[in-house]
Parts: C-alpha cells; sequence; structure tokens
C-alpha cells in the first residue's frame, strides 16, 4: 500500500527515505469507541490517519469533559506530535470516532526523519501550527464567548439539510465544554423563544432564521 501519496505534504519526500520510512511504519486498523491513547501514556509512534475520525478529549478534575479538536482522514495528531517532541506523557485522551486505519511511524523512526527531512519537518510542523492555532480560538470561544451564541453555532451545522437535530443535552455540553446544566438553560430559552421544540434526544428547528441571526450567519 503507497500509502505516502494520501497525504499531499509527503509527497516531495526524499526518495531515498521513502523506502525506509515505508518499511519501518505498519498500516493499524482499529473500531470505533477505541482509546488510541490517553493521559499518562507516552506516545510510541507518530499517526497519519487515513480514514476514519479521532475525537481528541479532555476531562477536568471535576469531571467536565471537553472536545479540543477532531483528527480527520489526511491529517496527524497535534498532542501526538507535542508529546514526541518534547518527550512528554498525554495529558488527553484520543478516541475513534468511526472506524479508522492510520499510519504508525515509529518514534526512532520520526525522530530520524525530523533531523534527515526537510519536507517532513514541514508537514510535521505546518499541521502542529494550523491545530495550535485553532486551539487558541477553542480556548478564547469557552473563555469569553457568549454561551447561546455558541450553542447556536454548534446546532446549525449539525442540521445537513434536516429540520431537526439527534444530539443530548450532555452531548452538547461536552462539544461545547460546559455543564449540561447550562445548555438545558440555554435550550429551554431557544424553546421559549420559539426557536426550537424540544423531545427527549432531539431538537427540532422551528425558526433557523432567529438561529442563523444569533449565530452570526445572516
Amino acid at each position: 500500500m503507497n500509502w505516502i501519496d494520501r497525504f499531499p505534504g509527503l509527497t516531495g519526500l526524499e526518495e531515498d527515505l521513502k523506502g525506509p520510512l515505508k518499511a519501518a511504519s505498519r498500516v493499524v486498523k482499529m473500531p470505533a469507541g477505541t482509546q488510541i491513547f490517553g493521559p499518562g501514556q507516552a506516545p510510541e509512534n507518530f499517526l497519519l490517519l487515513i480514514h476514519g475520525t479521532v475525537r481528541v478529549q479532555q476531562v477536568s478534575e471535576a469531571g467536565r469533559e471537553i472536545v479540543l479538536y477532531r483528527v480527520s482522514a489526511g491529517e496527524s495528531c497535534a498532542l501526538t506530535t507535542a508529546c514526541l517532541m518534547g518527550y512528554e506523557e498525554y495529558l488527553a485522551a484520543g478516541i475513534a470516532e468511526s472506524d479508522i486505519e492510520a499510519v504508525a511511524i515509529p518514534r526512532s523512526t520520526f525522530d530520524d526523519l525530523i533531523a534527515r527531512s526537510k519536507v517532513f519537518r514541514k508537514f510535521v510542523f505546518t499541521a502542529f501550527s494550523v491545530r495550535v492555532t485553532n486551539l487558541f480560538r477553542v480556548i478564547e470561544d469557552v473563555a469569553f464567548s457568549r454561551i447561546d451564541i455558541r450553542l447556536a453555532q454548534k446546532l446549525l451545522p449539525l442540521l445537513d439539510g434536516k429540520d431537526h437535530i439527534s444530539v443530548t443535552h450532555q452531548q452538547l455540553a461536552f462539544e461545547l465544554g460546559t455543564a449540561r446544566e447550562v445548555i438545558s438553560r440555554q435550550l429551554t430559552e431557544f424553546q421559549r423563544r420559539g426557536w426550537i421544540e424540544m423531545s427527549r434526544g432531539t431538537v427540532r428547528i422551528k425558526s433557523l432564521k432567529d438561529l442563523r441571526k444569533l449565530a452570526g450567519e445572516v
């Protein structure tokens, strides 16, 4: 399997390094729900995702969960990069949201390529810098943005052309990094305004225009 071609940033990799990279790496498959890494573990491989989605999440001491980011096909995990480079242990968990297929590049091969290949360094650090920038946006949203606006911005993409969303208050709280009670109060307010209608595990949209206005889309 010529997996290198699946990652545009690696297509220009030096020819004398492609063979050793493919020989040292292995393609792994994991079912949905698998915890790929967790707090306190040290990464043994640099993972490149071929198929599927991985959710990277963190849990506070109080038990509150937040989604930091998702890794999609063609991407690498910024947290893994940081831990490999700094010889640190993970502080968050990576969960397979779907069945996944990934390339596992051993730490020794990763270190060698970082030292020897300009193309590989650019591939790794470009992806890392983009993810770190996005993480700062997540921090800014959680710390400073109004929860009603963030909730509207989360609900709209979940519609996907439908008029309802199958989602629990806890799932929304998890995605937005807040408490379930906060989400419940805000959804109740949306319902009072006539924008949505709630039933168990389902949110039906009654005024898409108002939600879009609140989210800043109109």
